[in-house]
């Protein structure tokens, strides 16, 4: 596979097939082989790309907790030099947050959002008592009178409340997942100038159906399809379907 460098750090991605690009971004704890059930279609009309975003895959992990808007300038430098010009995002959850920020910076064909995140979740008040109730043992746990007797404390709590995809992270993505999972980008979707399909599950429960209509009745020129009883990663429940509505959407066949 090839790679590509940005700065000190190598980047994982693939480049297959010829036509309209379209550029594939991963979700949270995935890489580009989980798009592979579709990109191994698409790339018989399409010029197909998928990355593998830095802590992910074969990529390396970042040097520091990056932002979001770490991610979406890495990935818009990437497809600049890469020679990628006027593509088809499609990003599916996490990789939906840097199509969406993308948005903003490249000239785009058009955006497939596949049970994307990017809607900041409304929270019950027992979401708030437990992160400040962490926070503060966190603080406790600081001080130097406290800091054995607390320890035990602190990881038991931080293994009950904390959601799976923290769990399994690396310390260093632990703190990336941290600064972009709560990132609100409403006020990008009004002003998308580009076509955009929203795909989804309803029955997704990280990213849901809910946040999908938000965004239909948000982005000035989107259209909706509900894949019913599917789940978070609808695309691999449906795959001849997804396919089949890409390339009706994208067009050029």
């Amino acid at each position: 596979m090839p790679i590509y460098k940005y700065g000190e750090l190598n980047i994982n991605y693939t480049r297959k097939g010829n036509g309209i690009p379209l550029v594939f971004l991963h979700g949270w704890g995935a890489d580009l082989e989980s798009f592979k059930v579709l990109t191994q279609d698409l790339e018989k009309n399409y010029e197909v790309i998928a990355i593998d975003f830095p802590g992910f895959g074969l990529s390396d992990e970042p040097p520091v907790p990056w932002s979001l808007e770490d991610y979406t300038l890495m990935t818009q430098m990437f497809i600049k030099e890469i020679g990628i010009v006027n593509p088809t995002l499609i990003g599916h959850s996490f990789g939906g947050r840097v199509s969406i920020k993308l948005s903003q910076k490249l000239e785009l064909n058009k955006v497939i959002l596949i049970n994307s995140a990017g809607i900041k979740p409304s929270r019950k008040q027992s979401y708030y008592f437990r992160v400040y109730g962490y926070k503060f043992f966190r603080t406790m746990a600081a001080l130097p009178l406290l800091k054995w007797i607390l320890r035990e404390p602190l990881e038991a709590y931080r293994e009950i409340y904390s959601s799976s995809d923290y769990k399994q992270a690396s310390a260093i993505m632990k703190q990336v997942l941290s600064k972009v999972v709560n990132e609100d980008l409403r006020h990008i979707l009004r002003e998308i100038k580009v076509p955009v399909l929203l795909i989804w599950g309803d029955k997704d429960t990280s990213t849901p159906i809910e946040d999908a209509r938000l965004m239909e009745g948000l982005i000035p020129d989107a259209g909706l399809v509900v894949y019913e009883g599917a789940g978070h990663f609808s695309y691999l429940e449906h795959p001849e379907k997804t396919i089949s509505i890409i390339k009706t959407f994208v067009g050029g066949l």
